[in-house]
């Protein structure tokens, strides 16, 4: 298993195309390929595990993944690319981050975000905890 502390586990009608279109569009590599009906997929420093045995309708689909990166402009341009649905265009946000959201052919939706200021909590709303 990979070392990552949290590994989402993601099913897909076909675990090969996922893996080729998760590939190309958003840089994941692959670790390993079991058979045609598991990966797993390296993403930065983490990981995401492929599975197959999902419904080829995407409206069912509500789980969505939210992924640090280090330039969003140029992963976004990255996914259009590779025929990526840009959902949300790169966008500055009052928490400091810059993130853009894609959805990929099966319907989930990814954020992709960039730490671009460090913003105290209190100053947008939120609760430092």
């Amino acid at each position: 298993m990979p070392a990552s502390t949290v590994i989402p586990v993601l099913a897909y009608p076909s675990v090969p195309e996922a893996v080729a279109w998760l590939s190309a569009a958003f840089g994941f590599t692959l670790r390993l390929a079991i058979g045609d009906h598991r990966a797993q997929l390296n993403a930065g420093d983490g990981a995401i595990v492929i599975t197959g045995g999902a419904e080829a309708d995407a409206a069912g689909v509500r789980d969505s993944i939210m992924i640090r990166v280090d330039d969003v402009r140029s992963h976004c341009d990255r996914a259009k690319a590779h025929g990526a649905t840009i959902a949300m265009e790169p966008t500055d946000f009052p928490y400091g981050e810059r993130q853009y959201t894609a959805v990929d052919p099966s319907g989930r939706a990814w954020t992709f975000s960039e730490s671009i200021e460090d913003v105290d909590p209190r100053d947008w709303g939120g609760d430092p905890g």
